[in-house]
């Protein structure tokens, strides 16, 4: 870092205590030997547009965004990349030398680097996906999907408007399935994603019958608490290969870090367990 001044970057969100990203990067800032810090702050949203004015003037070099705060920073920003543009929200600030707010969505781009990690073989064109799903995570994965040449999307959510909204922004390849009928679209799926909480340690059973999967699918569920899902229970039984949801976060996390810091950083076996085991 050409500055005199130790980069510190962070997340921000409401709340912010549950986030993964201060034990993700920080085992990189230690990995790689980095004079810097990443803090999680919770912000509200009232006093978001101080903050981002604030924090450059600390020595902040970027941040994270979570929730609920991913579709307003896009109104604060100076410069809005075209997939953060596209999906409608950011997770990636970048406080840039000339003092333009640039942000960013690496949702998606984490979403394929895991499927490429924890499936070496699967392509994007090989067939029709099948996403569980129409909230903002949906949005990043279909984004990416489409971008990696899948030929057709099947959207599936138990709120169909949602969905139909989602095919509107996105078009003809994205073909709007009802929820009760999503047990039946899954027989010459090359990948078929969940993008709910349905499954996750709190939240209801994800109740859709999964024995129609074919069995050469790639089947991730962005659902990592539990690691090994019910979802990916069942497609596993089916012969499915199976990728868990917490190397999205993992890929995600990198592109910022990269910029931020100056290091690429790498996706591993210890990052993993360093952040499975915090």
């Amino acid at each position: 870092m050409s500055d005199s001044r130790i980069p510190l970057a962070g997340v921000i969100g409401a709340p912010i205590a549950h986030s993964k990203s201060p034990i993700l990067h920080g085992h990189w800032l230690k990995r790689y030997n980095i004079a810097g810090h990443y803090v999680p702050m919770h912000i509200e949203q009232a006093d978001l547009g101080h903050v981002l004015e604030t924090l450059p003037k600390m020595g902040f070099v970027g941040l994270n965004v979570t929730l609920p705060h991913k579709e307003q920073v896009l109104a604060l920003a100076d410069v809005v990349s075209d997939r953060a543009s596209i999906i409608g929200a950011a997770n990636t600030l970048i406080f840039q030398k000339d003092g333009r707010l640039h942000a960013d969505n690496t949702d998606g781009y984490g979403f394929i680097e895991n499927l490429r990690q924890g499936a070496p073989n699967w392509d994007a064109k090989s067939g029709p996906a099948v996403v569980f799903g129409a909230g903002g995570a949906a949005r990043a994965i279909i984004s990416a999907l489409l971008d990696a040449g899948a030929p057709e999307i099947r959207l599936t959510n138990r709120t169909r408007a949602r969905a139909d909204a989602l095919r509107a922004d996105f078009g003809a390849k994205v073909q709007v399935v009802d929820w009760v009928q999503s047990g039946n679209i899954l027989g010459d799926a090359a990948t078929v994603v969940n993008t709910t909480s349905l499954g996750m340690v709190g939240k209801p059973e994800f109740r859709v019958p999964l024995d129609g999967l074919n069995p050469n699918a790639v089947v991730n569920d962005l659902v990592y608490t539990p690691l090994k899902t019910p979802f990916l229970l069942a497609a596993e039984a089916a012969g499915c290969t199976v990728v868990d949801g917490l190397g999205m976060l993992l890929h995600q996390a990198a592109p910022g870090f990269e910029r931020w810091f100056g290091v690429r950083p790498e996706v591993d076996e210890d990052l993993r367990t360093t952040v499975l085991n915090a």
